[in-house]
């Protein structure tokens, strides 16, 4: 069983450098460094790893790759935005945003893309509050 596995999700990107620089300087990921294939490997602060590997011809991604739990997601997008982070907007007949913000019964989402074309979210787990 894979029950306290660590997990570590796998993102491709084109430019390797441009993505570390996002995600090290924009959203605050810890570098840990090169693997022998082509791979960087970063941690978020509760240990979580995040793989960047080089794919010069990826697609462009039609889904949320991965998604940041946050304590306060207005705070969040705040921070985000003044470190130049801009984040997605729709209106949708399933999905409308108001100020960046999706809310469903128990949770706040909102969505940003990386440099490379990657689909992000960071969500608030209301129950919790």
């Amino acid at each position: 069983m894979l029950t306290n596995s660590h997990l570590t999700t796998i993102l491709p990107v084109v430019q390797i450098d441009r993505a570390r620089r996002f995600y090290e300087d924009k959203l605050g990921l810890v570098p840990e460094g090169a693997h022998a294939d082509g791979s960087f490997v970063m941690r978020s602060g509760d240990g979580g790893t995040l793989a960047l590997i080089p794919r010069p011809d990826r697609k462009a991604a039609e889904y949320t790759a991965l998604s940041f739990e946050v304590d306060n997601i207005d705070r969040e997008i705040k921070d985000l935005e003044r470190r130049g982070v801009k984040f997605e907007d729709y209106d949708l007949p399933d999905l409308k945003t108001v100020n960046h913000v999706f809310s469903t019964g128990d949770e706040k989402c909102a969505w940003l893309t990386d440099t490379e074309g990657n689909i992000l979210c960071i969500h608030e787990d209301t129950r919790r509050h």
